[in-house]
């Protein structure tokens, strides 16, 4: 049974691109624009939404004061 709850934790999920209401659930799920999406999607050659969240994750935290100030030092 534990083994059964592992590899459904572990199952990946994907962003189909093409489809027009995917793109919209996941760029919602993100909170971010479907355009945003699809580029990232390119620049990561990539449809993973944990690489993609991870991504996103990213750029919020390099975008904001602390980290820029950090950097700028």
């Amino acid at each position: 049974m534990e083994y059964q709850l592992n590899s459904m934790n572990s199952r990946k999920e994907f962003i189909d691109i093409a489809d027009e209401q995917d793109r919209n659930y996941w760029a919602a799920r993100l909170g971010i624009s479907t355009e945003k999406l699809k580029s990232a999607v390119k620049a990561l050659h990539s449809m993973e939404f944990s690489k993609l969240k991870e991504h996103f994750m990213l750029e919020k935290v390099k975008s904001g004061n602390t980290y820029q100030r950090f950097v700028n030092q």
